[in-house]
Parts: C-alpha cells; structure tokens; sequence
C-alpha cells in the first residue's frame, strides 16, 4: 500500500529544483572532485577522495529521498480549493493568543516544506492537528509543549 504525502505547490517546485540542482550541479561536481582526488595517488590516506565519496553517498541519498517523496506526494492546489470557511491542508490561518492577543500567521503544509522561521507549519504538528477542520471565528484549545493555548480563527486564506 502506498502512503500519499500531502504535498503543497510550492513544496513540489521547491523539491523539483533541489532535485535538479543535486543531479546536474552538484553531482558532476562531486564526480569531478573524485576524479582530480583519484589522481592524487594511494587513496586509503587520501582526505579529499574520502570527502568527496562521503558528499557523494549525501548527494545520492537526498536524490533517493526527494525522488521517492515526489514519487509518492498527493499535491494540492490550495488556489483551486474554494472554502475559506474551514481550516484544512495549505491553507494559510492568521490566528489571535487570547492569551496576549497577538496576532500569528501560519501556512499549513507538508513534513518536508515545514519551517517555523518562515512560519511554515507541519500537518502533523499539533497546532496544525488542533486547527484542521476548525472554522472560522471559532476559539480553538491545543496542548503544546508550554501547556494549553487558546487560539481565536481570524483568517482563512487559500494562497
């Protein structure tokens, strides 16, 4: 059985031009390195080879893992999804702490594309688990490491 992984748009392209660069930059480079290493004599006490094959055993292995989560990504369009109602995958939810009442902005996505410094949130996050199928305006409680938050839903946004 195939396990699908929800994957946005802009996740696919990001995955696609790592994917890209990895086979037809970064690979010849490493292979060029190999080879200027290899002429450098006995290998067993040659550092840069021993570099050069351990960058290449990465390079392959993130080649494996990109092609096999592309492989198998469910994508999702979140622009041809017409609900701003309700709180579901690749949207991106503006939340009110009604403990501080600061506003937070958050864009619900993939493992693979989330990064909370650009406030990219996992599906399987908490946060994101607590909000999914929420609706609009609706005060949402979610255990996080720091205990129970409340959370007021202001936007829903499919962008």
């Amino acid at each position: 059985m195939v396990h699908y992984i929800p994957m946005t748009v802009s996740g696919e392209k990001k995955l696609r031009e790592e994917l890209k660069y990895l086979k037809y930059v970064q690979r010849p480079k490493i292979i060029s390195a190999i080879s200027e290493a290899r002429k450098h004599g006995d290998l067993k006490e040659n550092a840069e080879y021993h570099s050069a094959r351990e960058e290449q055993g990465f390079c392959e292995g993130r080649i494996q893992n990109i092609e096999k989560m592309l492989a198998n990504a469910q994508i999702i369009d979140i622009t041809k999804i017409n609900n701003d109602k309700k709180v579901i995958f690749g949207v991106t939810v503006t939340l009110l702490n009604t403990e501080n009442n600061k506003n937070i902005t958050y864009k619900i996505v993939g493992d693979d594309e989330a990064n909370i410094k650009y406030n990219l949130i996992s599906i399987n996050s908490p946060l994101a688990r607590g909000l999914i199928s929420k609706k609009l305006h609706q005060i949402v409680h979610i255990m996080t490491p720091n205990g129970k938050k409340s959370f007021k839903i202001l936007k829903i946004q499919h962008i």
